[in-house]
């Protein structure tokens, strides 16, 4: 065999053996997708541990009339009351009387008052699986009323100071909780709203 054919041979020897080594590395390569491994076909994606489906498949509103989502704070787990318990809601600061609207869609499910919350809406959402919390209201908006179905930027309430807000403190303390069908108003895990508030989808 001449050196020429010996050469040829020898390199296409080479170019098959890179060949080889190329297919085997481009199917893990093409499921790599910013720097993060995508799933296998056939493997179904499982939610980070301690993740909540929220469900309702859309994003809250701003609750506050002329309010924009890049002014709100993330105020959950500041402390309260000298330390002794952790905010779990979104203080959402706007001047006394300015209109609070529905976030979300659902049903009026309590109207209340109390030492913490003053007065206070409590909607559940059409699959029963979240109350949406407003609280530290003014007052009601006229004809609200518990069973009333309301949708996203109907009128609940207007911002105030009531409850332990404290006086001239007017802003609305907005709260998600998850809950179950059966489970009452007030039963359920909270749920940090403010990446929601800001922008962040629904999971569906």
């Amino acid at each position: 065999m001449s050196r020429v054919a010996r050469f040829i041979l020898i390199s296409l020897a080479i170019m098959a053996a890179a060949w080889i080594a190329l297919l085997a590395v481009l199917p893990e390569a093409s499921r790599r997708i910013g720097g993060s491994v995508a799933p296998s076909p056939g493997v179904t994606p499982q939610p980070a541990a301690g993740a909540v489906a929220l469900g309702e498949g859309a994003v809250l509103a701003v609750p506050i009339s002329g309010m924009r989502r890049q002014d709100i704070r993330d105020s959950w787990g500041d402390p309260r009351e000298n330390g002794l318990r952790e905010h779990h809601g979104a203080d959402l600061a706007a001047p006394a009387n300015t209109p609070v609207s529905a976030a979300a869609p659902g049903t009026v499910e309590k109207l209340w008052t109390s030492a913490a919350g003053g007065t206070t809406v409590y909607v559940r959402s059409p699959a029963r699986n979240w109350i949406y919390y407003y609280a530290h209201l003014s007052g009601y908006a006229p004809g609200l009323h518990e069973g009333q179905s309301v949708k996203v930027g109907d009128v609940l309430g207007y911002v105030g100071d009531t409850g332990n807000a404290g006086a001239g403190n007017f802003h609305l303390h907005f709260g998600l909780t998850h809950t179950t069908p059966d489970q009452h108003w007030y039963e359920g895990v909270d749920v940090d709203p403010y990446p929601y508030l800001a922008g962040k989808p629904l999971p569906r």
